[in-house]
């Protein structure tokens, strides 16, 4: 029996449209799944080596920052033989379900670039041509960014925050004992968060190719965008100014870089359409 031919994008009903997404979804779904049911068998390393890690002081980030404050002669934190805390388990499921959805959070970071080529693979057929071929650019530098965001949350944001909070006490009365998820939460939402905020500048391009922002308004609110950044920056980290600032200032950058991107997404814009025009001019002639 032939098989069926492939109906062209232009041709395709809205529900033709959600068919085709559905299977998008299902492969995403499934490259999770296969990448998570491996991290599941690598549960030491994945516990033991790279949740815990922030955990112990020999953690490179620790290191780096007691080196710095023996460097300046000052006493410092990063510099003590273990963190004031235990992890503990309070629920007879706790472990097993931390295991669960851990294995599925890893499947969704290291699974990134294919997910995001799914999703391009969807949206492409309704783009240009000559925007289409930049498809390998743009999953190849969205994936990047995602992964720098995420290696930044895991070394910079994660033991800052655990750091200080597993420190603080308000009275030596009180004993810190967190609950795994608890902890374990902690760190997942430092690296998908961070992974996330580092796509600012894929979200601005598209952003801009729709018309709804560009490098006026960015500038205009450029001040307005620092002071959300300081907020954002004071909610995923400790209360402290240089913890603040140094999670403040690569998103800061990122938003100087965003504004460089819109500029030039205009600018390729302006070229296309003098193109067309010029096409048109000399097809009427």
């Amino acid at each position: 029996m032939a098989s069926k031919s492939k109906v062209p994008p232009n041709e395709m009903s809205f529900l033709d449209h959600l068919e085709e997404l559905r299977w998008h979804l299902i492969r995403s779904v499934l490259a999770v799944v296969i990448i998570g049911s491996v991290a599941f068998l690598m549960k030491d390393f994945i516990f033991d080596t790279i949740l815990f890690g922030p955990k112990k002081m020999d953690f490179p980030t620790y290191r780096f920052f007691c080196k710095i404050g023996t460097f300046l002669g000052v006493d410092s934190d990063f510099c003590a033989d273990e963190l004031p805390f235990t992890i503990q388990s309070r629920l007879m499921a706790g472990q097993f379900s931390a295991h669960i959805w851990t294995s599925i959070w890893a499947g969704f970071i290291v699974g990134f670039p294919y997910v995001l080529y799914e999703m391009w693979k969807f949206i492409s057929p309704g783009l240009h041509p000559n925007e289409r071929k930049y498809s390998k650019g743009f999953i190849f530098t969205a994936s990047l960014l995602f992964f720098l965001g995420a290696l930044f949350g895991y070394y910079i944001v994660a033991p800052l925050t655990i750091n200080f909070l597993g420190g603080y006490q308000v009275s030596q009365e009180v004993t810190n004992e967190f609950d795994l998820s608890d902890y374990v939460g902690k760190v997942r939402i430092s690296v998908i968060a961070c992974g996330l905020v580092f796509e600012l500048p894929i979200i601005v391009y598209f952003l801009t190719k729709i018309g709804l922002v560009n490098p006026e308004i960015l500038r205009k609110y450029r001040k307005i965008s620092l002071v959300v950044i300081l907020i954002l920056a004071a909610v995923i980290t400790p209360p402290d100014i240089i913890s603040q600032v140094v999670v403040a200032l690569p998103i800061f950058v990122l938003y100087q870089i965003s504004i460089y991107i819109s500029k030039r997404v205009l600018k390729s814009e302006a070229k296309r359409e003098a193109k067309l025009a010029k096409e048109r001019a000399k097809n009427k002639s």
